[in-house]
């Protein structure tokens, strides 16, 4: 246990506590928003698409890596130099976005959580490449953990936080408290040492020919990926998994809106309920994928998350009933924690250990089309249907990945790539 408390493990927590505060920002808490505002549940829906940027940041995560900033990456090295400003951007879109009214010009509150969105990418590429730098093959487990924990206590703090603050001040008030909050991660980078990198890891577009850094840095980890077998099936895969339980998350808040909860009353059960009930279901996630391995748990997990959907059925038919909820909050969370920890157990182990930050961010990335783009048409959806029935369909949406991983189980396991 005294590993957890080292300086490292630390600051693993409070940045992964940065890399998790804006999330909640541009979905679950701005839907809220957007909903006691009179916004269209189609124009709620489409809103999901604001986190593209966690879907395609893969694109420029070799520019992260490598690219200097003037002046900063000098003063502070490479990794967190591209921390502090990625931060200080961060914290400017957060206030900006606050400060719009969405219920007048929904475009421009969608452009600035968009920009949101990108700021939060590109600090989550450049602090997984921080831990994965300051880490050795003994502590990866436990810096794992330190990430996940700080990354769902910011979560809940701009979930739940958030909406608690929300039920007293304005949005705007909000917003800038969270931005604030940032500044956590800005006095981590801080007291943080840089990495020591090797010299063969000290390229960089100004000290080696750009075709070369092309190469290495971009090309080499995609065609090492899509030498193995069923690599094209895997990434559909990967991209179905969670798209019904993205379908239906995309629209539970409104939902909940809808049918009369309050602000207090979601931040109770939905976000520290939640948050404790998530926790929970990562950890037996866990001992399901240590007992009947991967691709077992990824089957076990998946069938649960899918049926989990209906619970929300239920729900529409008490309506606003508190245990009704908190049964469906705890059902929702457990499973798709479980779902969450088999799928990561799975994206690490297709990483080839010479490419692994680059192609876990792609993999990681294609994670979130579901969440992002393919669930952006749940609102349109939930307009035309009844909740009953829309509840249904996001259960039968989550089939396609359920189809893929069926194929994949019979197949060889994907064992990693060498050079």
């Amino acid at each position: 246990m005294r590993i957890y408390f080292n300086k490292r493990m630390l600051s693993i927590l409070l940045l992964g506590f940065s890399s998790g505060l804006p999330l909640a920002l541009t979905t679950g808490t701005l839907t809220i928003w957007l909903a006691e505002g009179g916004v269209s549940k189609a124009s709620i829906g489409a809103f999901a698409l604001v986190g593209l940027p966690y879907t395609f940041k893969f694109a420029w995560s070799p520019l992260v890596d490598r690219m200097p900033i003037p002046f900063l990456t000098e003063m502070f090295g490479r990794r967190r130099a591209w921390m502090l400003f990625t931060q200080a951007i961060l914290a400017a879109s957060i206030i900006a976005l606050g400060h719009t009214h969405p219920s007048v010009d929904p475009t421009l509150t969608a452009l600035l959580a968009l920009l949101v969105s990108f700021c939060s990418a590109s600090q989550d590429i450049v602090i997984d490449a921080f831990r994965v730098d300051i880490l050795d093959e003994k502590t990866y487990g436990a810096g794992a953990a330190s990430a996940v924990l700080g990354y769902r206590i910011g979560m809940l703090v701009s979930g739940a936080g958030a909406l608690y603050l929300a039920t007293f001040y304005s949005w705007a008030t909000v917003y800038n408290a969270m931005a604030i909050l940032i500044g956590i991660g800005i006095i981590t980078t801080l007291f943080c040492k840089e990495p020591k990198f090797q010299e063969k890891d000290e390229t960089s577009i100004e000290h080696s020919s750009f075709h070369n850094w092309l190469y290495d840095a971009v090309i080499a980890p995609f065609t090492n990926f899509t030498s193995r077998h069923n690599w094209l099936i895997i990434l559909i895969f990967i991209v179905l998994y969670k798209l019904g339980d993205a379908f239906a998350g995309n629209m539970s808040n409104p939902f909940f809106i809808e049918i009369g909860f309050s602000k207090i009353e979601i931040a109770n059960i939905t976000k520290l309920f939640g948050f404790v009930a998530m926790i929970f279901g990562i950890f037996l996630g866990n001992f399901v994928v240590g007992r009947y391995g991967i691709m077992r748990s990824l089957f076990i997990c998946g069938l649960l998350q899918m049926f989990s959907n209906l619970i929300f059925v239920l729900q529409a038919y008490m309506g606003h009933e508190v245990s009704a909820l908190a049964i469906t909050i705890a059902t929702e969370n457990i499973t798709g924690g479980m779902g969450t920890a088999a799928l990561v157990a799975y994206l690490s182990s297709l990483c080839n250990i010479s490419y692994s930050a680059t192609q876990y961010a792609l993999l990681s990335s294609l994670t979130a089309v579901g969440r992002t783009f393919l669930s952006s048409t749940a609102g349109v959806l939930a307009e035309n249907v009844s909740w009953v029935m829309f509840f249904i369909l996001s259960t039968i949406i989550a089939l396609p990945g359920m189809i893929a991983l069926t194929w994949l189980m019979r197949q060889p396991f994907p064992a990693h790539k060498k050079d």
